[in-house]
């Protein structure tokens, strides 16, 4: 789905304007991103959990050539569903 077919069906199903939804979109996002960036994980209530983990530094192996790499550590945004909603894509 597209950003402009959420705004669509947000305000569709709100009754606000298009232009209205779309500010508060981006405010959103803004907030969310502001607060992941600052490390806090950003719980969503019927949906799941989003925070940044810290990946630790590992080697790997290249299967043909045997040769081992660093991989250097990394920041990696996780999502982590509730359990409903873990429930429900087993469903599908």
């Amino acid at each position: 789905m597209l950003t402009k077919d959420l705004i669509s069906l947000i305000a569709e199903k709100t009754g606000l304007s298009k232009k209205k939804v779309e500010q508060l979109l981006t405010t959103n996002n803004a907030i969310l991103r502001e607060n992941l960036m600052a490390g806090k994980a950003i719980q969503m209530q019927g949906l799941g959990t989003f925070e940044i983990k810290e990946r630790k530094e590992r080697t790997i192996v290249h299967p043909r050539t045997g040769e081992r790499t660093l991989v250097p550590s990394k920041s990696q945004l996780v999502f982590r569903p509730v359990t409903n909603l873990k429930e429900e894509l087993k469903k599908i």
